[in-house]
């Protein structure tokens, strides 16, 4: 998996101060797309032990505080993108308890199936829905067009 940016202070991608990971790849090629960049799954740099490491760090800073990770794209729940990211979630769990998950992704929550249903049950907010320029509204919070959900798993089991 590659990434295309990381931000280790971002307070636009969910709620509080958080670390933000955006990853390479995504064939939705949604138009308006703020974020093209991201489309090709060999774009940015490579996902490795060090920058998994330095996310971990970060959100255990305890000089700035952070509520969570933020996960977007590309598109995370891409099946290339999943398998990576359950075993960096995994960890981010094990050694960040109290930490929350968001992610974004252009599929929608019923059509997740097999690994992005794991991977779901590592994220506990999630916006889903691709990005439909006609239906765009620079209102809304979390979203970019009105199609797209929230999900807050937070106080729910799953």
């Amino acid at each position: 998996m590659n990434y295309m940016q990381y931000y280790p202070v971002d307070v636009v991608n969910g709620e509080g101060v958080r670390c933000t990971l955006f990853v390479s790849g995504c064939e939705h090629h949604c138009k308006g797309c703020y974020n093209q960049a991201s489309w090709r799954f060999n774009a940015g740099l490579p996902f490795d032990d060090a920058i998994a490491q330095q996310i971990i760090n970060d959100l255990n800073d305890q000089r700035i505080p952070r509520q969570g990770l933020s996960l977007s794209g590309g598109d995370p729940f891409h099946p290339k993108n999943v398998p990576e990211l359950i075993r960096f979630l995994t960890r981010v769990k094990a050694q960040c308890p109290h930490k929350d998950i968001w992610a974004w992704t252009g599929y929608r929550l019923e059509e997740l199936t097999g690994e992005q249903l794991t991977l779901l049950r590592l994220i506990d907010v999630l916006v889903d829905g691709k990005f439909e320029q006609d239906k765009a509204d620079p209102t809304l919070k979390w979203c970019g067009s009105t199609n797209q959900k929230i999900y807050d798993f937070r106080s729910k089991s799953r």
